[in-house]
C-alpha cells in the first residue's frame, strides 16, 4: 500500500500576510521546515531543521480546523524554503477545499506551477533563482541586509518582467535598513529603475506571529 504524502512541518497559524503585495490579508500559514540558504539575517531559524512530519491530511485538517474561527481564503506556504520538499499533493488538497495558495520562495528551486501566487525572493551573496520565476512570480522581495547593494538590485530587476513589482523590505523593520532601503529607492529611481517600491513586516508592527 502506497504510504500517503507527508512533509515536515514546523508550525500551522492564521494571522495576516505582513509582507509583499498581499499585506493585511488573512492567511493561515504553514510554515515547512528545512532550507538550504540558511541567512544570517533570517528570522525564522527555527524552521532551519528539525520539524514534526506531518500527513498532508492533517495539514489540511488543521487548516480547515483554523478557517472556522479565522475567515482567511488564502494559505501561505512559507519556511524554511517550502520548495524543498513536494508541495503538489497539498496545493491540490487545499484547492480541492476552494483555497488559494501562496508560495514564499528564495528561488533555488523550480516554482510550483500549482501556486495561485508566487513570491521569489532570491538572497545573498549571488542572489541567484531558477530561471523559470520571470514568468511565474507575481512579485519580488528583497530583504535590506547590511550587503544588499545598489548593483545587486538593478540585477534583479533587469532580471524579471517590468510589470512585476520589486519590493525592498527592511530587515526586521529596524531603522538602519529602513533608512537604507529608503536611499536605495531613490538611487534606483534615479539610474532609470522602476516599479521598485518599499515595505514593511506589517505583522510585526501589529505584533502579530
Amino acid at each position: 500500500m502506497r504510504r500517503p504524502p507527508t512533509l515536515k512541518t514546523t508550525e500551522i497559524f492564521a494571522s495576516v500576510q505582513g509582507e509583499g503585495l498581499r499585506q493585511g490579508e488573512p492567511t493561515i500559514f504553514v510554515r515547512l521546515s528545512g532550507c538550504n540558504r540558511r541567512c544570517a539575517f533570517c528570522d525564522t531559524k527555527k524552521a532551519w531543521r528539525g520539524g514534526r512530519e506531518m500527513p498532508v491530511e492533517r495539514i489540511v485538517k488543521e487548516v480547515l480546523r483554523l478557517r472556522r474561527g479565522f475567515p482567511a481564503s488564502w494559505v501561505c506556504l512559507t519556511g524554511g524554503e517550502p520548495l524543498a520538499q513536494d508541495v503538489r499533493p497539498l496545493l491540490r488538497r487545499l484547492h480541492e477545499t476552494g483555497l488559494k495558495v501562496q508560495v514564499e520562495t528564495n528561488g533555488t528551486f523550480p516554482p510550483e506551477q500549482g501556486a495561485d501566487w508566487i513570491t521569489v525572493s532570491p538572497k545573498p551573496p549571488d542572489y541567484d533563482f531558477h530561471p523559470g520565476f520571470p514568468e511565474r512570480a507575481r512579485e519580488v522581495k528583497l530583504v535590506v541586509c547590511r550587503t544588499l547593494t545598489l548593483d545587486a538590485v538593478r540585477n534583479v530587476r533587469r532580471s524579471f518582467p517590468r510589470e512585476i513589482p520589486l519590493i525592498l523590505q527592511p530587515q526586521s523593520n529596524a531603522p538602519w535598513s529602513r533608512k537604507k532601503a529608503l536611499k536605495i529607492l531613490e538611487d534606483a529611481y534615479r539610474t532609470g529603475l522602476s516599479n521598485i517600491r518599499v515595505s514593511v513586516q506589517l505583522h510585526k508592527v501589529y505584533g502579530l506571529r
